[in-house]
């Protein structure tokens, strides 16, 4: 002999006999409130809380995702070319944005009459009291803009090809994983960490730019995300290898510290917003990112003190 089912009023409209349960609270509900849900049905109110506890359009860290994860990339690779323009069309190498953008540790002392020679070991006092000498400030005379407008310089066809290449495929994916202001904070971060670790490495009186750092701080990035949900982290180590041994064997003067550089500042801001906990996780990203960020700038002011 089998049991009827027993009816029971309506948990919001007790006039209502239901024989429904909602599926995640167990109360009655009739055909005026239920909804339907994956399994079964459920009442207006834990609709209501799921709504509130997953909010539909947050990424995996954090954040609102893209509508357009490919914005982001867009605009960077066109500030660039747009850059790179303006000096081919000032003179390419001997292009007076070069001195003004690229990043020089120390000033230089220019021959005002060719663009293609400079006075070394002349002081910046020595060069105003020269006929011919302009004197082009570093880093450490002041021209602090220069820690980021390096990553947006470039002056060969071939160097920001590849740049622009290789952060057309890394940009979006990132973005689409960690959002617009994370993935552009990262990058940001890394081109900074590339001049800085610049500044300490290289020759004083060498120069250095390029979008590089910024890219190898990506593929710094791409390297957490990939161990972090267990994913292919072989292909990533295989790829940044490759570009490893080209930085040190490539044609032409590629600066392996401002590779260093951007490679682990990529590294470390990926693992922040990575591994911040889930309870006030974007106050936690943010706290570390700056922390990061004032971490590199005190390690340039050192260094530009002692240059100075």
């Amino acid at each position: 002999m089998t049991q009827q089912p027993v009816a029971y009023p309506c948990y919001r409209h007790p006039a209502a006999a239901t024989y429904i349960r909602c599926q995640r609270c167990g109360r009655p509900i009739c055909g005026q409130c239920m909804i339907s849900a994956s399994v079964g049905f459920q009442c207006p109110e834990c609709v209501a809380e799921g709504a509130r506890q997953t909010r539909q359009n947050d990424g995996p860290y954090g954040g609102r995702r893209s509508a357009n994860p490919s914005l982001t990339t867009i605009v960077l690779i066109a500030l660039n070319a747009v850059i790179w323009a303006a000096i081919s069309a000032t003179g390419g190498a001997l292009s007076r944005l070069v001195d003004i953008l690229a990043l020089a540790p120390v000033g230089r002392c220019l021959s005002a009459a060719d663009a293609r020679s400079y006075y070394p070991d002349v002081t910046a006092d020595a060069c105003r009291l020269m006929a011919d000498g302009s004197w082009q400030p570093g880093v450490a005379e002041g021209a602090y803009w220069q820690l980021l407008t390096s990553a947006f310089t470039h002056i060969e066809i071939f160097h920001i090809g590849m740049n622009m290449l290789a952060l057309w495929f890394l940009g979006p994916s990132l973005e689409r994983a960690l959002g617009r202001v994370r993935f552009l904070a990262i990058y940001l971060i890394s081109a900074l960490a590339a001049s800085v670790v610049v500044l300490w490495l290289s020759d004083p009186s060498a120069s250095a730019l390029g979008a590089s750092g910024g890219v190898f701080g990506l593929i710094g990035a791409l390297l957490v995300l990939a161990y972090k949900v267990h994913g292919d982290v072989r292909s990533v180590l295989i790829w940044l290898g490759i570009n490893v041994v080209y930085t040190f064997i490539g044609p032409g003067s590629i600066s392996w510290q401002g590779h260093l550089g951007g490679l682990l500042g990529g590294l470390a801001a990926a693992m922040i917003v990575a591994y911040a906990p889930r309870a006030g996780r974007s106050r936690l990203q943010l706290l570390g990112l700056l922390g990061l960020t004032v971490l590199l700038l005190a390690l340039a002011v050192v260094r530009i003190l002692q240059l100075g």
